[in-house]
């Protein structure tokens, strides 16, 4: 596929990302009507539990500061930025669909902020005493594009190294 398709492809992912993340917002947020810290099990090892963040990745360096609501929602922007331009140059449909998944999801966390000066988070997974942060779909999607090309980018270097010095038989 030619570079302008993967372009596509990731702009494609994002809004898919953006879409489903703002839906499971609202529905969160309205037609459930979930209360702040109101927690609703759905397995024995996930739970909805309605969290308002107002930091950045599970809520460190929060805060209440209208002030630090726009640091962060201005940083999430650039880093926004520097990913489009990225996705512009994708060789790669995996590169692409990777950074499609982190600018929809990020660019979801930014319509929270600017919305309600926190973002929404109401996914809880717990098990055998262990408890993960409550998170949302954007940040799903924003570990799991990081986790795809951190593990691409160390394909691409198996590759590489095969290309250069492959193996003797």
């Amino acid at each position: 596929m030619k570079r302008g398709g993967n372009t596509v492809l990731g702009l494609g992912v994002a809004l898919v990302v953006l879409a489903a993340d703002q839906a499971s917002k609202w529905w969160v947020l309205t037609a459930l009507q979930l209360p702040e810290r109101h927690t609703i099990a759905l397995l024995p090892v996930l739970n909805l539990t309605l969290v308002w963040n107002r930091g950045i990745t599970f809520g460190l360096f929060g805060g209440d500061s209208g002030v630090g609501s726009a640091a962060l929602t201005a940083a999430a922007l650039a880093v926004v930025a520097a990913l489009a331009v990225w996705l512009h140059h994708a060789e790669r449909r995996l590169m692409a669909a990777a950074l499609g998944a982190i600018v929809g999801g990020a660019i979801g966390n930014v319509i929270d902020r600017a919305r309600y000066g926190a973002v929404v988070d109401f996914i809880h997974a717990h098990a055998y005493g262990w408890s993960w942060y409550v998170f949302n779909l954007a940040d799903a999607a924003i570990v799991c594009g990081v986790a795809t090309l951190v593990l691409d980018g160390l394909r691409g270097k198996h590759a590489e190294r095969l290309a250069a010095d492959p193996p003797h038989r």
